[in-house]
């Protein structure tokens, strides 16, 4: 059972503020991959994974450009 404090602490979550945390992560991640090569892309129902030649492996969440189906693109 959840109490009245956890869930006030879940309910304070901005998700513009978790995109955009997302988004600058995902931005070092590229930036990280300059001068890599690209061996494997796979694009799975969440989340999409790069593989580079030297065996890393780089994953890439689905939320980060999804939105809501009440908006209007």
């Amino acid at each position: 059972m959840e109490n009245n404090e956890t869930r006030s602490r879940v309910s304070d979550i901005d998700p513009d503020a978790l995109r955009q945390a997302e988004f600058l992560q995902t931005q070092m991640i590229l930036d990280s991959l300059v001068g890599k090569t690209v061996a494997v892309c796979t694009v799975e129902d969440t989340r999409i994974t790069i593989t580079t030649t030297d065996g890393d492996a780089f994953y890439f969440y689905g939320f980060m450009g999804a939105h809501s189906p009440n908006e209007i693109n």
